[in-house]
């Protein structure tokens, strides 16, 4: 290696960091590194930056964009906004959720939202008492307080499980989020089988269990849907989830931050101590670049990989359980129960089969290798929050999106079959839906410039293809506890360590990471400085 090939093209012959993959968490660490006077180059194998964290114009002809994959916002601290400067906003959403049902041979719904009079009358009529409402307001008072303590913890070096505990200093809620399985909290507090599911389908987003798994994993997915900002309300990105990674890579370059796109890493070589070196692919060959540090804002897998280290054989491989449809309609539907504006229902989240019992016999039929009969999901329309995403001509025409992620659908079921198990689960999943509209949502449906409907679906085979998440697990492995794991050390002040003092994993991967957060691009930037 020469110096010559590894400046070529670059403003350095050793850079402070580089920064491997230009997604949410990448950029996130740029711009923190840049703004304290490091040079920091990042590799992006696509050609553009974001990851999964983009929004697209994914139907020929059409101005609408989409959030095609990641879509709601929870976990981005306002300290990163402030921190960084961004450009960046969320909207929230006025209704929480719209949970339909037929009772009694009469279509109806739970609304959650629109004032607490309105919510609690519409708990009555569902379960003809006042008792699960109360018991909504006091378990989720529980994690709202939980939430305020523990959401601050993120961006400050791993407390240990004892000292989270005591910041928590709730009893009930430690056993609750931390030491029981979900389903015994659920089971105990609500009566109601549709009240008991939809507080469940936050343990299940991307997370293939059951209710009552022992391994938890369940509480861990649910105690990261509930902490959000330290009141766990999911909000709407202004501009789609591509104006937050337009922001961040606008700020890092500022801040002199270099970023190339069509850049693929493809090794990593490093002693620990000496600056390590990077070789990357590009469409006109090989090269490599030096940096101090390196942070790889991929999965621990991919991390694993560049270094040419075996995977962990202790660790179980990724699996992803999601299905994932965005729709562009020409009008919202109508719906079956006419006591609530489909403007309300899809305006929050539309929860669509996820009663409690429903919800494990989904989960029951994919674990014996069968696409759920009845498959669970939910839905929302970003544009009823923000129509800036659509172009004035769609707007005025009155046109929506409709974003769907279905649940329990884990990979292994379409490895025999991908295209056509998709089909068959889409046409399953619509089916669901429309048991509850007045009207076949096809007839809804808006056209593309080459007149085909404008839907679109993705399995975790389709997620894994097209952003190389390992088996397409939306947090590229089952999320962590917020706390430093019981092996002393292993994971380092900030959870983003490895086993070379200048490697870091600042992708979901990391401890305390998944979903568009930015933590892990923070705290593997702090880790850094901190040095």
């Amino acid at each position: 290696m020469t110096a010559t090939r590894v400046a070529r093209g670059f403003a350095h012959e050793v850079y402070d960091a580089v920064i491997v993959g230009g997604g949410h968490n990448g950029l996130v660490a740029a711009a923190y590194l840049a703004r304290a006077g490091r040079s920091v180059l990042v590799l992006e194998r696509l050609g553009h930056t974001g990851g999964a964290a983009v929004s697209t114009r994914p139907f020929t002809g059409v101005d609408a964009r989409l959030s095609r994959y990641s879509y709601l916002v929870s976990l981005l601290p306002a300290k990163i906004v402030r921190d960084l400067g961004l450009r960046f906003r969320v909207r929230r959403r006025t209704v929480s959720s719209y949970t339909p049902h037929h009772r009694g041979g009469a279509p109806g719904g739970l609304l959650v939202g629109g004032g607490e009079e309105r919510t609690r009358a519409s708990f009555a009529r569902l379960t003809g008492s006042d008792r699960d409402y109360e018991s909504w307001r006091e378990f989720y008072a529980m994690t709202g307080r939980a939430a305020g303590r523990i959401f601050p913890t993120l961006t400050e070096p791993l407390p240990t499980r004892e000292a989270l505990r005591a910041r928590i200093d709730d009893e009930t809620a430690w056993r609750t989020l931390f030491e029981e399985p979900l389903g015994r909290a659920l089971e105990a507090r609500f009566a109601d089988d549709l009240v008991r599911g939809v507080v469940l389908t936050d343990a299940l987003i991307g997370t293939f269990a059951d209710a009552h798994d022992p391994s938890l994993v369940q509480n861990r997915c649910f105690l990261y849907h509930v902490i959000g900002g330290g009141t766990g309300d999911w909000d709407v990105p202004v501009g789609g989830m591509g104006a937050l990674t337009d922001a961040l890579a606008e700020a890092a370059r500022a801040a002199g931050a270099e970023i190339v796109t069509g850049h693929e890493a493809l090794r990593i070589h490093t002693d620990g101590t000496a600056p390590a070196e990077v070789t990357f692919r590009t469409a006109t060959g090989e090269g490599t670049v030096v940096g101090r540090d390196v942070l790889v804002n991929a999965s621990p897998q991919a991390l694993s990989a560049l270094l040419a280290e075996e995977p962990d054989p202790a660790r179980p491989a990724p699996e992803g359980s999601q299905f994932k449809v965005n729709m562009l309609l020409s009008r919202l539907p109508r719906l079956r129960d006419a006591s609530v504006d489909p403007r309300e229902a899809f305006g929050g989240t539309f929860h669509i089969a996820e009663g409690y019992e429903e919800l494990r016999r989904a989960h029951a039929e994919a674990a014996a290798g069968e696409l759920p009969s009845v498959p669970p999901s939910e839905i929302y329309c970003h544009s009823l929050t923000d129509p800036s995403i659509l172009g004035p001509e769609l707007a005025g025409q009155g046109c929506q999106t409709l974003t769907l992620f279905g649940l329990h659908t884990p990979a292994r079921l379409f490895e025999k079959d991908n295209h056509q198990a998709r089909e068959v689960l889409l046409t399953a999943t619509l089916a669901q839906l429309d048991a509850h509209l007045a009207e076949p949502l096809t007839d809804c449906l808006a056209f593309d410039a080459d007149g085909r409907p404008c839907i679109e679906a993705k399995t975790p085979l389709d997620l894994e293809r097209e952003l190389r998440l390992p088996g397409g697990h939306i947090f590229h492995q089952d999320l962590s506890w917020p706390y430093a794991p019981p092996e002393t050390g292993a994971a380092g002040r900030w959870g983003v360590e490895t086993a070379h003092r200048n490697v870091l994993l600042c992708g979901a991967g990391a401890v305390r990471g998944g979903g568009v957060s930015g933590v892990p691009g923070h705290n593997a930037a702090m880790a850094v400085l901190e040095r």
